[in-house]
């Protein structure tokens, strides 16, 4: 009998035992980073951002240990009724959302500001695992049946584009198409779909917005524009240049502490990181990204259920893309799509949506052993 063959009846102690308390480790140290790094970049104050991060932080840790905690049969049984409400707040949101930086993407509740399309990326990764979940081979060789997920990644895709948020649009494709890939979908499907998506590229540049359009052209000649367009993207390979080796020290950054550095708490916090601490520094924090991220795919490798398989693979996926994308944002690698730097950015819907992922991958560990057939119950 294995030792999660009983699952089901698994006592809170068993429960707490076995968490993996490795990774929760991790989230705390990049947390607590990030804390750190906002209150050097707000002048070492606990205002305005370091403070309120922190109590965001150990809120969104009680949340993250309580969804841990919880029997990932029930992720699997409202997996669909969290995307709905998801699709309906995106919906929302262009009918009556926040605006913000010129984008339409948040809905004020009064007592706070959520932005749907992050909580988006773990409820579409739940909704396309539990999908692919109740598939046998033989469907998922099935073209017809390839439509609903499809439909499912397309309609807040679609909404997010509308925003306009391409960066989180590109963030929701990439990880779905991860999850369909590990859920059997054959390589040459793909293929039909990026040829597909490449035809139609000349037409998507005319739909683009003039600032996004400026971004790109800024990303192949940032110097053109070195006070308009480039100027964000030219103060941060200042700013990554000036740390040297091991860093100028804390609080002692001349483009953060000076104003030169745009968006110094949200965007671009890895370049504060990398002035005061150097290159030694940014790769301290990268190898615990890796570590977090090697922790996330080996509890997909390891679940026995092709639910929490399915689930882990999405949402480790999403977290690597979002530091890949904010680390080659910043360095320029790529154009500038506004993606934050995962539990170090300061933001609440965000550090509320990598925290939830996190506690879903903490569950998904504590019960990898549980076989659940198609139908979302114990084999």
């Amino acid at each position: 009998m294995s030792r999660l063959s009983t699952s089901d009846h698994l006592s809170l102690g068993s429960k707490l035992r076995l968490l993996n308390w490795g990774m929760i480790a991790l989230i705390v140290t990049i947390g607590l980073i990030g804390v750190a790094l906002l209150y050097s970049a707000g002048g070492k104050s606990w205002s305005p951002w370091a403070g309120p991060q922190l109590a965001r932080f150990i809120i969104g840790l009680c949340l993250m240990m309580v969804i841990a905690l919880t029997d990932v049969r029930i992720w699997l049984q409202f997996a669909y009724p969290m995307y709905a409400v998801m699709l309906f707040l995106l919906v929302v949101v262009e009918v009556m959302g926040h605006i913000g930086m010129g984008a339409q993407r948040w809905i004020n509740l009064g007592f706070m500001v959520i932005q749907p399309s992050e909580l988006m990326k773990i409820t579409l990764a739940l909704a396309l695992a539990k999908y692919f979940h109740s598939l046998s081979t033989e469907d998922i060789g099935h073209p017809i049946k390839l439509i609903p997920p499809l439909a499912m990644v397309m309609a807040p895709v679609g909404l997010v584009l509308l925003q306009p948020n391409l960066g989180t649009a590109l963030l929701l494709t990439l990880a779905s198409g991860a999850i369909f890939y590990t859920g059997g979908v054959r390589w040459w499907k793909f293929v039909i779909v990026i040829a597909l998506a490449a035809a139609i590229l000349p037409i998507g540049w005319h739909h683009l917005h003039d600032y996004q359009k400026a971004r790109l052209m800024t990303f192949m000649n940032p110097g053109a524009d070195p006070l308009g367009h480039g100027y964000n993207i030219l103060q941060s390979k200042i700013a990554l240049g000036s740390g040297g080796m091991f860093g100028r020290g804390f609080g002692q950054g001349t483009q953060s502490q000076l104003q030169f550095l745009p968006e110094k708490h949200t965007d671009f916090i890895f370049v504060v990181l990398a002035e005061e601490f150097g290159m030694m520094g940014a790769l301290f924090l990268l190898f615990l990204y890796f570590l977090l991220i090697a922790y996330g795919f080996m509890i997909a490798l390891t679940c026995r259920n092709q639910f929490g398989r399915l689930a882990a693979f999405g949402l480790t996926t999403t977290f690597f893309l979002y530091v890949f994308v904010n680390v080659a944002m910043v360095t320029g690698t790529i154009p500038v799509v506004g993606i934050p730097l995962p539990l170090v950015s300061y933001g609440g819907t965000a550090m509320l949506t990598l925290l939830i992922g996190c506690g879903l991958l903490l569950s998904i560990s504590v019960h990898r052993d549980m076989r659940i057939s198609r139908t979302g119950i114990n084999e």
